[in-house]
């Protein structure tokens, strides 16, 4: 059986002083969609970060593909966070942004242009491309975010809250094109506190608040 794209082995999280997430296992194979549901203060965040390794766990390990993300950063490469935040740059236009990311990530400058038009047309972007980030409302910068870790074609994608800002419309919009990234072969995690976007998971992950261990169950498809 071939390595999950990601998993976690007594994975223990902390954030402000205190455990968010305590002794957790998990594994996720590539083309899963999990999602974290939970209170606010239950670790969601936390543990995104940290699975993302932005974060140092406070104790255990995270693996990319069987190798801990620890003894080999480069593995980050192979990973894209939406952030709650967006993390967008103000001073770059909407496709700057993108364009940016991909050409740190080591993608041909040439063709970063095309690279970043395509999940901005597909995410009904196309006419912001050229809008700085301060020009677009809160939910269309939360589209650019999720387009520019789209724009990476990563093995795991983390999304925090991605519909958050999002109509219904975008967010079903945002949701399939989440899930098609899935359907590509990308481990998809969500944290959300909507249970509509949870029904569109494989597998739910409840965290519970003050340290507790996460408990997982089947998504109610």
């Amino acid at each position: 059986m071939p390595e999950p794209a990601l998993s976690c082995h007594a994975l223990s999280c902390r954030a402000g002083g205190r455990e968010l997430v305590s002794g957790l296992t998990l594994r996720v194979r590539a083309g899963e969609r999990l999602a974290l549901m939970g209170p606010s203060g239950s670790g969601k965040t936390t543990l995104l970060t940290t699975l993302a390794g932005l974060l140092p766990p406070a104790s255990g390990q995270v693996l990319v593909r069987g190798v801990p993300l620890a003894e080999n950063p480069g593995l980050r490469m192979e990973l894209a966070l939406v952030l709650q935040s967006y993390g967008l740059l103000t001073l770059l236009t909407a496709a700057e942004n993108i364009e940016v990311v991909l050409r740190a990530a080591g993608r041909d400058p040439r063709r970063a242009m095309a690279e970043a038009a395509a999940p901005l047309e597909r995410l009904r972007l196309a006419r912001h491309a050229d809008h700085l980030i301060e020009e677009l409302s809160g939910g269309q910068q939360q589209r650019v975010a999720i387009a520019r870790a789209l724009a990476l074609r990563p093995r795991v994608l983390l999304a925090d809250e991605p519909t958050a800002e999002q109509d219904a419309a975008h967010r079903a919009l945002v949701l399939d094109e989440l899930t098609a990234a899935a359907d590509r072969g990308a481990a998809l995690i969500i944290a959300t506190h909507d249970p509509e976007v949870a029904e569109r998971c494989d597998r739910v992950i409840e965290l519970r608040a003050a340290g507790a261990r996460a408990h997982g169950s089947p998504a109610g498809r």
